[in-house]
Parts: structure tokens; sequence; C-alpha cells
């Protein structure tokens, strides 16, 4: 007898896979987004659960219409992505791990980097409003189907996650 979720797997064999995240391991996909400090998701991509977080970064035709500053967490951090990011002028901002030495950074990118948490937000609006994380479909053109609407009604909320940066005084960052 099959075991419970077989179905799934034999739905999206060939496009999902097993991946690993902080709630431990799943079968499916990884939504990477992008978002402004409105809230607003500017860039997305899918991929199969197993693949890296910084994939999509290296890829051009994800990052084509990135440019500033991106604050990621901690598994973002490479100096190859880095580089690679800042050549195309994007920096990236991430905290430091426990064992790198301690760099210099601006006040205003530490205090950016703190409400970074924004993000975990809008993926939750994702999943619980928009109804994104469901387990049940039994082809992948319904799965993409019902991604897409869920993105599209995200975009349409009338009131979104967001951070009040104009609130930070860079007359006094010097430091």
């Amino acid at each position: 007898m099959p075991h419970k979720g077989a179905h799934s797997h034999k739905t999206m064999r060939g496009w999902a896979a097993r991946g690993k995240c902080t709630m431990g391991w799943f079968y499916g996909f990884k939504l990477h987004i992008v978002i402004n400090d409105r809230g607003e998701i500017i860039q997305w991509t899918l991929t199969p659960g197993n693949v890296d977080d910084r994939e999509p970064l290296k890829d051009k035709d994800f990052t084509h219409r990135l440019f500033g500053k991106l604050f990621a967490d901690r598994g973002y951090i490479s100096r190859e992505l880095f580089e690679t990011l800042f050549v195309d002028d994007i920096h990236l901002v991430t905290k430091l791990k426990k064992n790198m030495k301690n760099s210099l950074m601006n006040l205003h990118d530490k205090i950016l980097l703190r409400k970074r948490a924004l993000v975990e937000t809008v993926n939750d609006e994702l999943k619980n409003v928009c109804q994104i994380e469901h387990t049940r479909h039994r082809c992948i053109d319904n799965f993409a189907s019902n991604l897409v609407a869920g993105l599209i009604a995200y975009n349409l909320l009338p009131k979104k996650p967001s951070m009040n940066i104009d609130i930070i005084d860079k007359s006094r960052l010097i430091a």
C-alpha cells in the first residue's frame, strides 16, 4: 500500500524534490521572492526543494531588474555571490556568522537588516491569506495556477506588510 502523500509524489515527479528548511525535511518546491520596503514582490522564482537558496541570485534572468541593496539572511553568505552581484550593482547585505571577522557596516544598513524579517511576514501572508501552500494538487497545471493566483491575490491586497524607513533620520547616521 502506498504511503500517505504518494499521489502528490507521483504527480510532481520530475518537478519537485526533497529539500530541507528550518522546519525540517519536505517534498516540493521553494518560492524565492525579493520584496521592497513596501512589501511588494518585485521578483520571484520557483525551484525544486533541493536547490540552494543562493542559486536564483546567480541567474542573470532573475537578477537583471534588481539593483541597490539586497538584505538577506545568513544562508546567502558567499564571497563569490557577493562579488558577482556587486559587479551587477547589487550590494548583498547579510548578518555575519559567528566565526566570521567583523567588518564595518553602515548604521542605516544595520537597522534595515533587522527589518529583514518583513519577508517572513510576506511569506506567511502568501501561505495563510493567499493559500499558496496546498499539498494535494492532481497535476502540475493546477499547482502552477494556484501559485500564480496566490501571487496575484497578494499583489491585490490593499494593505501589505511594510516597514517605515522614513523614520530613520539619515542626518544622525554618521558613526
